[in-house]
């Protein structure tokens, strides 16, 4: 799940950024990969804006939360932990446009560079 503004902060010049965005569509094509859109006109994304990796599996005891902070990656997967995690992707996932939805809106991005 990506925000908005993430996919359209430039960093390089449009050549780089239309890049990015391109290498988000490829990857999305994978079978094991799900891209997201988490659009500025979204609402209850408040609160959520912290980067993280939620690895999770067939065996949810073994899921693990890694979440970025100044100080270097923070592995998390303590149950009382992933619980909390998983209520915030599921929150996410509400907010967020659908998979074919996101495809779109990343196509209708890189066409207007």
């Amino acid at each position: 799940m990506i925000h908005e503004a993430a996919l359209r902060i430039r960093v390089a010049d449009s050549k780089v950024a239309r890049g990015q965005l391109l290498h988000i569509l490829e990857q999305s094509e994978l079978p094991h990969v799900t891209v997201r859109v988490i659009p500025f006109d979204m609402n209850g994304f408040a609160g959520m804006g912290d980067p993280l990796v939620y690895a999770g599996g067939p065996v949810p005891s073994l899921d693990t939360v890694l979440m970025d902070t100044p100080h270097g990656g923070a592995f998390l997967d303590a149950q009382a932990q992933l619980c909390r995690y998983r209520e915030v992707v599921h929150k996410l996932e509400t907010v967020s446009l659908g998979a074919i939805e996101s495809r779109d809106f990343i196509h209708r991005l890189v066409r207007s560079m």
